[in-house]
């Protein structure tokens, strides 16, 4: 399944983390009509399965030509290929999901009956993988034997452990080696500002001159925010002080049942209070707002609403990464999701007051199972392992809740796909219109997205009133985001000719070589005014330096 196929809008995805990802794995309405759909054709089915008999008995005979693709992992030892027994069952295992992939094509289903059925099977060949056995996955075996049984004693102990707690997917990160304001979110600055729902994070300039608009980020409700500011020389944000941007980051408050009632209207209010300290901070009457994942649409609804007020002129240009606003077949999840499954996704966070992050990491690692979970899995329960360290997974790791409030909210909106249509949402009492934004904007995305699939962050460019500039990372979620200069894989794509069409889009864009934040940072000199002194100090008067960055509410549990 490529990437498109898997991707899933985010806003979908929390209906998933509130009524649990085991759902999509038990035949539905889609998988009825599947079988009766091959059931008519019952030649061209007996055809499939025919074909499958054929080939299992040239695998039996050994002269089966039947081989995993270059790069798949699971069969890379080489007691796969030099073991008989083993290259046969890897065979019939690769001859079975051919067959399964070809049947779901013959059927004749709708889009999302299609996806629905796909994503099912899909996971259920993942899992019936022979590398996902003991003792038969070669590595495992010769594990058991180096270390006298330990190796599955070590990783029972551990899938016990994994099992007894959400979210229930193998640990993937070991975090021992992390501290937040040491080797992750480490950026020097503070914070100037703090209310309720946020602390707001002024860095501290690296340069003797600094353009005069700030940057004011917005990240995701859900998570920490340090995935822009991640690590020494893989930070978004220290990229951007370095280059003479005055960075301004909102740290979301980890809420509680306490906080049910934060929603929509809450969270805008707040962006909005930010935006008035970063006004008083820099003493300028402009700001780029930008806002990452389902903080862009946050950040939206704050520009739409200031559009819908008069007051656009506080905003000198919004910027966007990762972001789907449009939901309208946008994925895997949104083919899955229906009104009902809405309601009582709704319900049930209504009851705890809140999303727990851990449920939603658990959908998230489910949408790729054999990157997230069978190849923990093996590494983790069939060989005894630690898992590694990553600085991208500890942050993955470290999940927040999300209000009820808000969570109903984003559901409906992507039910409804309202922020699409002008005045179906209205927040602090304006009817908000996307189309009244006309300051210029710049959307990133990744193109190997498996949550905001990129033809729907594309989708945007024709939602705003201004002109805006389209960029596509070839990487994916976070990894569009961790995207520092001097990665000689790193390329992606732009293309100025005006089109509604993603697939023309792409097929007339210019691919460069390198990563997007250099062509971000040129954009934004172009519209951040003039050069001025950097500020010998944080903060002011009215809004003190209240901690160092990363601040408080980052620490929150």
């Amino acid at each position: 399944m490529n990437p498109a196929q898997l991707a899933a809008p985010l806003d979908s995805l929390l209906v998933d983390a509130a009524l649990g990802p085991v759902r999509r794995f038990l035949p539905d309405l889609s998988t009825a009509k599947w079988a009766v759909s091959l059931a008519r054709k019952p030649r061209q089915t007996a055809r499939r399965l025919t074909d499958l008999g054929a080939e299992a008995g040239r695998i039996v005979a050994g002269s089966s030509t039947l081989e995993p693709r270059r790069g798949d992992r699971r069969f890379a030892d080489d007691g796969w290929t030099d073991n008989p027994l083993l290259k046969r069952l890897v065979q019939l295992y690769l001859a079975g999901g051919r067959t399964v992939e070809q049947l779901v094509a013959d059927a004749e289903l709708d889009p999302r009956d299609r996806k629905r059925v796909r994503f099912l099977l899909e996971n259920l060949v993942e899992a019936f993988s022979p590398s996902n056995v003991p003792l038969v996955n070669p590595a495992s075996a010769k594990a058991v034997i180096d270390t006298a049984g330990l190796s599955l004693v070590r990783g029972g102990t551990q899938l016990v452990k994994d099992l007894a707690a959400s979210p229930r997917v193998p640990e993937m990160v070991d975090a021992s080696g992390f501290e937040l304001g040491s080797n992750v979110a480490a950026t020097p600055g503070a914070v100037v500002f703090r209310n309720e729902l946020l602390e707001l994070i002024q860095y501290a300039p690296q340069a003797d001159e600094v353009y005069e608009v700030p940057v004011l980020i917005v990240p995701p409700t859900i998570n920490k925010f340090y995935a822009i500011d991640l690590a020494p020389e893989r930070s978004l944000v220290e990229f951007s002080v370095r280059q003479g941007r005055q960075m301004f980051v909102i740290s979301w408050r980890n809420p509680d049942a306490r906080h049910a009632g934060w929603d929509f209207d809450t969270y805008v209010g707040a962006i909005l209070d930010a935006l008035a300290a970063v006004e008083e901070v820099t003493g300028t009457d402009r700001t780029v707002l930008a806002g990452i994942c389902s903080g862009g649409i946050l950040a939206s609804m704050t520009a739409a609403y200031l559009a819908g007020i008069g007051r656009e002129d506080r905003l000198a240009a919004v910027c966007l990464a990762v972001t789907v606003i449009d939901n309208h077949d946008a994925g895997t999840v949104s083919a899955i999701t229906d009104p009902r499954l809405a309601t009582l996704a709704k319900q049930r966070s209504a009851r705890k007051g809140y999303l727990d992050g851990r449920s939603l990491a658990e959908v998230f690692a489910w949408l790729r199972p054999g990157d997230l979970i069978w190849n923990y899995w093996v590494n983790n329960y069939l060989l005894g392992k630690r898992p590694p360290a990553f600085d991208i997974l500890f942050w993955n790791a470290d999940t927040t809740r999300m209000t009820a409030g808000l969570h109903a909210d984003f559901v409906d909106m992507a039910v409804g796909n309202s922020l699409t249509r002008a005045g179906a949402i209205t927040v602090l009492g304006v009817p908000i219109d996307l189309g009244k934004i006309t300051v210029d904007s710049y959307v990133a995305a990744g193109i190997a997205d498996h949550i905001t699939p990129w033809e729907a962050c594309f989708k945007t460019t024709s939602l705003f009133g201004g002109t805006t500039r389209f960029v596509l990372s070839t990487s994916g979620h976070i990894a569009a985001l961790v995207n520092p200069p001097g990665n000689p894989k790193a390329t992606f794509h732009s293309n100025d000719d005006p089109t509604s069409d993603p697939k023309a889009w792409l097929k007339g864009a210019e691919t460069h070589q390198g990563s997007w934040w250099p062509d971000v940072a040129a954009w934004l000199d172009e519209r951040c005014g003039e050069l001025v002194p950097a500020p010998k100090e944080l903060g002011t008067l009215t809004h003190p330096v209240l901690a160092e960055a990363p601040g408080t509410y980052v620490f929150d549990k």
